[in-house]
């Protein structure tokens, strides 16, 4: 196992990323391909910044990526990329909207490697991550387009299922991944939804 984790960090550091947890990403766009040319996309706990370096690369420069976390972020994005954005914010507070709409109003993909402070007891992780979770299937309903795309990295716990079928109301295909970079022993796995199916107002009222 170890060997494995040695493969993927130090495959990270010949390619000049600043984390292996760009190879989840980079798994999940090969089987998928949920990420396009031109492509708007919305990374949610985006330190240190792999997955948005990444997802520029996809989208190229007719694209944007915009990464939010706690923590700030400072990784000059790859020329022939898209442009990215980097902003300091906390996803639970109305602000982050805000602040995340002056770069676009709506986005094509939303993705999130966000993971709670772990304490060990897997119970209580499970239910922290899913607290975060939940909060970014919520704010991709606020931000996702019509047949746009999400992705989130949870922990698993009793109330995964019920989640799962949360999504399945709100996207036409969900997947529960779990890439080859992923540590064996971990209870993470990553959650696909495409085609997202945004409400409007006349299918609310009926």
């Amino acid at each position: 196992m170890r060997k494995i984790n040695d493969y993927y960090s130090k495959k990270a550091k010949k390619e000049k990323y600043p984390a292996r947890s760009i190879y989840k990403l980079e798994e999940v766009q090969q089987k998928f391909k949920f990420l396009s040319w031109g492509d708007s996309v919305l990374d949610l706990g985006c330190f240190p910044g792999s997955w948005s370096l990444f997802a520029a690369e996809v989208v190229g420069p007719k694209g944007i990526v915009v990464g939010v976390d706690l923590q700030q972020t400072d990784e000059v994005a790859r020329p022939g990329g898209a442009p990215i954005h980097w902003l300091c914010q906390d996803i639970m507070v109305p602000e982050m909207l805000v602040a995340v709409r002056q770069f676009r109003p709506a986005f094509r993909v939303l993705v999130s490697d966000l993971a709670p402070k772990t304490t060990g007891n897997r119970w209580a992780d499970a239910q922290k991550s899913l607290i975060l979770v939940r909060q970014t299937l919520a704010l991709a309903e606020e931000l996702l387009l019509n047949k746009g795309h999400y992705l989130c990295k949870v922990f698993q716990g009793e109330d995964f299922p019920e989640f799962v079928n949360e999504m399945k109301k709100r996207f036409e295909m969900v997947k529960v991944l779990k890439p080859k970079s992923s540590r064996t022993e971990s209870r993470e796995v990553f959650v696909l939804g495409m085609g997202y199916m945004k409400s409007t107002p006349e299918k609310e009222l009926s």
